[in-house]
């Protein structure tokens, strides 16, 4: 695990880093500058209203009785999605906005549930009831 999270830190902000100054080659510094300000603004905007929009599906399921299981895995992908966000450029951007946007979020979330019934069933992850 810990060489996993290590290349990690060290891949995503060399592949950043690369896509920047390509970009940046391409259209000029203050365009480049300007397309990551305007996207980290959009993102800011559909991490808001995916979030609100979360949390009103919670608290729904929850007034009917019935654990929000679905929309709590919408809400770690939705704050995931927003904390990538926060890292300046194009690929966690793009990753960010994987997470954010409902359609390709609901794809991501079938993979995800797949993973976590495979470990589960497997034992690699225990939930600790109280």
């Amino acid at each position: 695990m810990f060489i996993k999270i290590f290349f990690i830190l060290i891949f995503v902000p060399i592949l950043e880093i690369y896509t920047l100054i390509q970009i940046g080659g391409l259209l000029g510094v203050w365009a480049t500058i300007a397309l990551v300000v305007l996207t980290g603004i959009a993102g800011t905007l559909l991490l808001r209203t995916q979030g609100i929009d979360v949390l009103r599906e919670i608290q729904e399921e929850m007034n009917g009785g019935r654990l929000p299981a679905e929309q709590l895995l919408d809400g770690a992908m939705i704050l995931a999605g927003g904390l990538v966000l926060l890292t300046p450029g194009f690929w966690t951007d793009l990753c960010g906005f994987f997470l954010l946007v409902p359609t390709t979020r609901r794809i991501i979330k079938g993979w995800l549930r797949i993973w976590l019934e495979q470990h589960l069933r497997s034992g690699t992850i225990t939930i600790h009831k109280r």
